[in-house]
């Protein structure tokens, strides 16, 4: 074999490992993550800008749903323990979005090529379900709590109060907030 046939090989092999659906390695600094993945922090400043959802929110509630992980999808469901039965869910990619919640959001934005584990697709479509959030339940768009809540729970869930009597999902959205917070306060300070 030749040397630019091995050398075309071995860039073709490396490309296929770490993808753009790779997690960042500091997750837990705003900063850090938008400087380690810049397409990231420029896909959640276009939804900022078209859909008025801030850059903290989407990042406390993708770090929830996906860690970052464009491929994630939620576990099986075994019976007895181990006769596999599917997944939990639809959901998928960093957004965790479920097929039929995509799907109207496909048809609502006419994006039809849209994908769930590309990073500006995803954050577009949180943009998309936050602000019908907030015109439809009046939930603010800073109010990564509440936003949460109905993100998980569904727009009507949420408006039925099915979060109440979820303790320990109370708990996670009290987690998303605090990290929000703190993601907010790590951009101001470098400037984001």
């Amino acid at each position: 074999m030749n040397k630019y046939l091995k050398l075309a090989v071995l860039l073709m092999v490396a490309s296929c490992g770490g993808g753009s659906s790779q997690a960042p390695r500091n997750l837990d600094n705003a900063c850090l993550l938008a400087r380690e993945k810049p397409q990231y922090y420029s896909a959640m400043k276009r939804t900022e800008a078209r859909w008025g959802v801030p850059v903290h929110v989407q990042m406390a509630t993708i770090h929830q749903e996906s860690k970052f992980v464009g491929t994630a999808k939620t576990p099986y469901r075994f019976a007895l323990g181990v006769i596999p039965l599917g997944r939990t869910s639809s959901a998928y990619g960093y957004s965790q979005a479920l097929d039929s919640t995509w799907d109207d959001y496909r048809e609502a934005t006419r994006r039809f090529s849209a994908k769930r584990n590309r990073i500006q697709d995803a954050t577009d479509f949180m943009g998309w379900y936050m602000d019908g959030t907030s015109k439809k339940l009046g939930v603010s768009k800073y109010d990564a709590r509440g936003q949460y809540l109905a993100y998980h729970e569904g727009r009507s869930g949420y408006a039925n109060g099915s979060h109440n009597s979820k303790g320990w999902l109370l708990a996670v959205a009290d987690k998303v907030q605090t990290r929000a917070n703190m993601y907010q306060s790590q951009l101001r300070a470098c400037g984001k």
